[in-house]
């Protein structure tokens, strides 16, 4: 799930957020956490006691409402892999100044290679967990060399200048929106954690996830925050690489190519992936022809990136709010199926877990109605 939620939306909108609100988004980042936690706890714990899939058991709550969840994750997922494919092509252009859409096309053809490869998507995904504690250390290092005012970091962090209803949406979708979280309860399930004998675990896994990746945000928040209040100019096509050229210079630069890259090729597979997962309930016939629909799903994914003529920077943050619209609904219809007894029988889940589950679905569909307004 960390690993998941790290990717390009994450160095992007954390580095262009930054730049928005400088120490207030240490704001936005703490609202996020809170809102984070509250989704997954719930979520995790209520998918690994059923035993069920997510859309499996909201059909069984009210049949008919599994296939509007698992429409609304694969929608949610294509936004999400359209947002990828636009991290490849970030990556390319550091690396080669290749043009972000025809970095994208390329990608778009190693990432279906990798695909029915699957020994070599392995071996891509390891390379990428060790490029990945590379990059923690090298942003570790340019916070610490921007020198970010921490004083007002933390003030602001809890006493805001400004606050963005978008870029809350924004950061709890790239975390938890969509397929994200229901990919990390389903991974539990085929792991065999299950039951009501696992909930400590799985209650400190889904906070462990979280955490960790709020930890890099933060470090990649000061980071920014140091180079933008030193008077750095944001490249707007690709803020996060603004950051690491300023912060660690141009072998710093590439290096940040070669991991955004990486980091967003493997996430257009396993986006991919999993949002034909949950439309595999739709038919058996989308069982049988898996490969073949996640090779389409790549393709189209790419073909609107460039048909859609935004920025790569401007993608990354719509996909992230489109999953924060989409999470409402996911976890409002886990919170009423799991008080069907006939679904959970000897189970009760916790009066604090519900209140604070439907505190964070009257919020975030409250942030979203004013981020569609806005």
């Amino acid at each position: 799930m960390a690993t998941s939620a790290i990717g390009p939306g994450f160095l992007n909108n954390t580095a262009l957020f930054t730049h928005d609100l400088l120490a207030s988004f240490g704001f936005i980042i703490l609202i996020s956490i809170l809102l984070d936690i509250g989704a997954q706890v719930n979520l995790w714990r209520i998918v690994t006691v059923s035993g069920m899939r997510a859309q499996d058991l909201g059909n069984a709550y009210v049949p008919g409402l599994g296939y509007a969840l698992s429409a609304m994750v694969a929608f949610g997922g294509l936004a999400f892999n359209i947002g990828n494919v636009a991290g490849c092509g970030l990556g390319l252009d550091v690396l080669a100044g290749l043009d972000a859409r025809w970095g994208a096309a390329l990608s778009a053809g190693v990432a279906i290679l990798l695909f029915w490869l699957r020994d070599a998507g392995r071996a891509v995904d390891w390379f990428v967990r060790i490029l990945g504690i590379a990059m923690i250390g090298l942003t570790v290092y340019v916070a610490i060399r921007a020198q970010p005012p921490v004083g007002e970091a933390l003030f602001r962090t809890f006493w805001p200048e400004e606050v963005d209803a978008m870029k809350i949406v924004a950061l709890v979708g790239g975390t938890v929106g969509g397929y994200i979280s229901f990919a990390g309860a389903h991974r539990l399930l085929d792991a065999g954690i299950r039951g009501k004998t696992q909930l400590p675990r799985v209650t400190r896994s889904s906070v462990t996830g979280i955490l960790l990746t709020s930890l890099m945000r933060y470090t990649l928040f000061l980071a920014a925050l140091g180079v933008f209040w030193a008077g750095t100019q944001l490249d707007l096509k690709n803020p996060a690489a603004s950051v690491f050229r300023s912060g660690s210079g141009e072998i710093g630069y590439r290096f940040f190519g070669i991991v955004m890259w990486s980091a967003a090729i493997t996430s257009v597979v396993g986006a991919s992936y999993t949002s034909i997962s949950f439309l595999k309930t739709f038919l058996p016939a989308f069982e049988r022809s898996e490969k073949w629909l996640i090779t389409a799903f790549i393709a189209l994914s790419t073909v609107l990136f460039i048909s859609l003529r935004q920025t790569p920077s401007a993608v990354l943050v719509a996909a992230g709010a489109v999953n924060g619209i989409i999470l409402p609904f996911a976890l409002a219809l886990m919170l009423l199926a799991v008080r069907k007894q006939r679904l959970f029988p000897g189970y009760r889940h916790p009066a604090w877990l519900t209140a604070t589950g439907w505190a964070v679905v009257l919020l975030m569909a409250w942030l979203s109605v004013v981020t569609v307004i806005g």
